[in-house]
């Protein structure tokens, strides 16, 4: 079935779905990165033989992750939009397999506007001379290194997280400022993608389990030393009983960050408002004291 972009989206919605070869590896040209005839505008070859080992997801890879150097990537719609990035789903392809993933795409210094970065990236490292100083000047240079930053460092939490057992979509590869993830489904909506939690009202059963979740990913990232730093219900997937946390490239350094027990009180505030409105109390005080404990033993 053709995937929906939007939990929210008509039902009559069909991404557009491009040609391909009927023997993508037999198509590929010897120079991967050249288009020809058999593909569209919207289709390029598969991007994953191009890049480091490095920039490939943690293994054992996932059964949706296509290996083949002859695959096809075919953009089939725009998943959301955001200030400092774009998402796009993509349809990796042979003649034989079939894998949907999520792109996202951090946009071009003309585009972005990281209103907040400063506040998220206090206390990170910029290890070149060079870079420190166009980022601070705020060249164009700079401007670029600091998309490619942003993306690479939610690429590096993605992967820590992943590996840390925290429920996040599982990371396939970075290419630039592009990261390729995992496109999580709706299990009740085949083909759709997962409702954000602030859409839900689920029953008592269902919200106490969501609450568990959210509660156990906020101590898996205070054990690796983070705050989410900008946790809602709105950065919080569902996918069916299972809750999956995205956005990650703001995530705080607790020990690093002067302002980063500020913004885990913040995500213990937005996550405990939104439970207690729905009939579940605790005290994000109280979390905040738990949450800390955890980070600094």
């Amino acid at each position: 079935m053709t995937p929906r972009l939007d939990a929210d989206a008509p039902d009559t919605f069909e991404p557009r779905r491009q040609h391909r070869p009927s023997s993508a590896l037999e198509a590929r040209p010897a120079d991967w990165n050249v288009l020809d005839d058999n593909l569209t505008a919207d289709q390029r070859w598969s991007t994953w033989p191009g890049i480091e080992k490095s920039m490939r997801g943690p293994q054992p890879y996932p059964e949706f992750v296509i290996e083949d150097a002859g695959a096809i990537d075919t953009e089939l719609g725009i998943l959301k939009t955001g200030k400092e990035a774009d998402v796009f789903l993509i349809e990796r392809a042979t003649g034989e397999r079939t894998s949907i993933l999520a792109a996202k795409r951090y946009h071009t210094p003309d585009q972005r506007a990281f209103h907040r970065s400063t506040i998220y990236t206090e206390g990170r490292t910029v290890r070149r001379t060079r870079d420190a100083r166009a980022l601070k000047n705020g060249s164009t240079y700079g401007r670029q290194v600091e998309a490619t930053q942003w993306a690479a460092a939610e690429w590096n939490y993605l992967v820590q997280a992943h590996d840390a057992g925290i429920p996040v979509p599982y990371p396939v590869q970075i290419d630039g400022t592009e990261i390729l993830m995992e496109f999580i489904e709706d299990p009740d909506r085949v083909g759709s993608a997962a409702p954000r939690l602030h859409q839900l009202r689920p029953d008592p059963p269902l919200l106490d389990s969501y609450f568990a979740q959210i509660l156990e990913a906020m101590r898996g990232f205070a054990a690796l030393g983070y705050a989410h730093g900008d946790l809602s219900p709105y950065n919080i997937l569902a996918a069916g009983p299972r809750l999956v946390v995205i956005d990650l490239p703001q995530l705080v350094d607790l020990a690093a960050n002067p302002l980063g027990a500020d913004l885990l009180a913040r995500d213990c505030r937005n996550v405990c408002t939104w439970f207690a409105n729905r009939g579940i109390d605790q005290d994000p005080e109280e979390l905040l004291g738990d949450l800390l404990a955890v980070a600094w033993s």
